[in-house]
């Protein structure tokens, strides 16, 4: 006799054990809602001037800027995005899939544009949010609510408790990296060169555009809208939505930020399976940047794609998921009993 066929939505103890990388949190950190982080005012005043240029840019787009510069913007928004996205985030950080190196060189040099620090201290401060996710080890804690969780953590010093972990993860795979420490090391002068002169640089050369449209479209526009994008994350997914996979742990499943982020909303998928390089169960319809990364592995730029499989996410989900993930199963078991039922009349059929 051959072996019993094994349900596909239920893995066994030892895939569960090699599969499944979720952090849970850890009961001894919380969070002291009578702590009061002290507000550092230059911050202040430079956020508050980037939003001013922010809508200034907005508004220089709509009324003065030629449709060039508004597609160079678009452009450069879109690709700087990729490099936070699939660059600092599912490769320098969860190393979700491996990269040849000049996929890597072009995502960290887009990284760097992007203007959200090194990848030292990317990679650094998402490794802490993953393993200590709303507690005050988590620099973007969102138990301090949305505020805080979206912008207000850049404003404040941190929290001893984050000061305190930050020292202590292991970051031995950016420090080996000579790459990476050597942008960590002139980050300033190789952004203002890639994150600033050649943005300005590029519509005022080719077709001629003033310094002050190239200026506040070029540079502001993408800047801060991508900084908002990635916020959204930090504050909207992980207060609002299901936790269809995970109940035990606080970050959400996002329509809305799913929407902003052009796919990346399903955060309690991605804390429950951080390593998978889709950041949901959906492949390509997961979004823009997953599509991407499909593209670059069919032309041989990214291999060894992480992907946590149908069985270990279904098997997650029924034991640890909320009603919304409770219902998925339901389904998924009816949908199953449907095509054994029809498995087994085609069966009767070519007998």
């Amino acid at each position: 006799m051959g072996d019993a066929k094994k349900p596909r939505d239920q893995p066994d103890d030892k895939t569960e054990k090699e599969e499944v990388g979720e952090e849970v949190l850890d009961e001894k950190l919380d969070t002291d809602m009578n702590y009061r982080h002290k507000y550092l005012w230059r911050r202040v005043l430079i956020h508050v001037l980037l939003h001013i240029s922010w809508f200034i840019g907005i508004y220089t787009a709509i009324f003065h800027a030629k449709v060039a510069t508004n597609l160079w913007m678009l452009f450069l928004g879109f690709w700087i995005a990729e490099g936070v996205s699939l660059g600092a985030h599912r490769g320098f950080c969860h190393k979700s899939f491996k990269m040849s190196a000049p996929l890597k060189i072009f995502l960290l040099i887009l990284q760097t544009m992007s203007g959200q620090n090194s990848i030292f201290s990317w990679v650094r401060d998402h490794k802490l949010h993953h393993k200590y996710s709303d507690t005050d080890a988590d620099p973007h804690n969102a138990t301090r609510g949305f505020f805080f969780s979206h912008i207000g953590w850049l404003l404040v010093l941190r929290h001893p408790l984050v000061l305190e972990k930050q020292r202590q993860v292991d970051m031995s795979d950016v420090t080996s990296d000579k790459l990476f420490m050597f942008q960590y090391r002139y980050f300033l002068q190789i952004y203002f060169v890639l994150g600033v002169l050649f943005p300005v640089s590029v519509p005022m050369y080719f077709w001629n555009e003033t310094l002050w449209s190239s200026f506040f479209v070029a540079y502001f526009v993408p800047y801060v809208t991508n900084l908002h994008i990635i916020w959204t994350i930090n504050s909207f997914a992980h207060l609002w939505g299901s936790k269809t996979y995970d109940k035990r742990i606080k970050p959400k499943q996002s329509l809305f930020a799913w929407i902003v982020t052009a796919g990346e909303g399903g955060h309690n998928y991605h804390h429950t399976f951080p390593w998978d390089c889709r950041l949901s169960e959906y492949g390509r319809m997961g979004g823009l940047s997953s599509t991407l990364l499909e593209f670059f592995n069919y032309v041989g730029l990214a291999y060894d794609l992480k992907t946590a499989s149908p069985s270990v996410i279904y098997g997650h989900m029924k034991r640890h998921g909320d009603a919304t993930g409770q219902k998925r199963c339901i389904e998924a078991e009816r949908r199953r009993e449907r095509e054994d039922l029809m498995e087994k009349w085609l069966t009767t059929l070519d007998c």
